[in-house]
């Protein structure tokens, strides 16, 4: 019995979707895959009616960015949705892995993977991080507990991540994972790096400018502060943010979207418990050996 689904996102990368669908067809073939296209310029629905007529499309008239991932979560009927990009995909016994691991774990709403880049398939620099998280754990997990992970190589528990509305629209993209990851904490969820979780990513050459996704980065981090965090420690994230602005081109647009946005951002505060605000200190406090990255 089928009990993950595969949701992509995808926007105007119809080579790379082809890739990854024939991988994951070549390994998963029961698994069922369904493709939210996030307005892509040409849409995908005829090519995929020709290549991969099992494959259930969603196409979106806006990009809705991450958000796109939580309309095919809503479309699955499986007990599990396991997130990819159209450049990444999942080993054969992932799934397998996976859903034995939430069954002995009834705690855990997200699984992150153990995540292999590029051709010569080295570990991600989140790798590290998550493997080295500080966060402790009252009861028994397969792995360190974390409060971050990346989407394109995470399975999670849909009723879990449903039930916290998903991704949050405001983020878009790019650092959206961690709101999701502290609202799924304030539950009482369990989030879990497993190194035996396999995922591989070859990062398409079409990508928006790293100065893009730096800017989203930093502006997502400090939105997700003035929605989640004391008011002190979003002033301090702001007030890092303006001196970074400075001196930095990437920083001072952050500033102009955090100043639009904010707004927004309130009318969405919920403060987080006095437990989940400790822990988010204890990463904030411990030395990180990839700086970056939240585990």
């Amino acid at each position: 019995m089928t009990r993950t689904t595969v949701v992509i996102a995808t926007r105007d990368r119809p080579a790379e979707l082809a890739r990854t669908l024939d991988s994951l067809r070549a390994d998963s073939p029961a698994t069922p895959v369904v493709v939210v296209d996030n307005a892509s310029r040409d849409p995908l629905q005829p090519w995929l009616n020709a290549h991969h007529a099992d494959v259930e499309v969603i196409r979106l008239e806006e990009n809705r960015g991450a958000a796109g991932r939580t309309v095919g979560a809503r479309r699955a009927d499986t007990e599990f949705v396991a997130f990819c990009d159209d450049d990444s995909t999942w080993d054969p016994d992932a799934f397998a892995v996976a859903e034995r691991t939430f069954d002995s774990y009834p705690s855990l709403a997200v699984l992150a993977a153990h995540t292999l880049v590029g051709p010569h398939q080295r570990p991600d620099a989140i790798t590290a991080a998550l493997a080295a998280s500080p966060l402790p754990h009252p009861g028994p997990l397969p792995g360190p507990r974390v409060l971050g992970f990346l989407a394109c190589s995470a399975i999670v528990r849909r009723r879990a991540y449903l039930a916290v509305g998903g991704f949050d629209p405001l983020l878009h993209f790019a650092g959206e994972e961690r709101m999701l990851s502290l609202d799924l904490a304030v539950q009482g969820w369990d989030l879990c790096y497993l190194h035996s979780l396999v995922t591989r990513h070859y990062p398409s050459d079409v990508r928006p400018p790293s100065a893009w996704r730096r800017r989203r980065e930093l502006r997502n981090d400090t939105l997700t502060d003035w929605m989640r965090r004391p008011v002190r420690a979003a002033l301090g994230s702001s007030a890092r943010l303006f001196r970074r602005a400075l001196a930095d081109d990437c920083a001072r647009g952050a500033v102009r979207d955090v100043v639009r946005l904010l707004p927004v951002a309130l009318a969405r505060r919920r403060s987080l418990p006095a437990n989940v605000e400790r822990d988010v200190r204890l990463l904030e406090t411990t030395p990180d050996p990839h700086p970056g990255v939240t585990p």
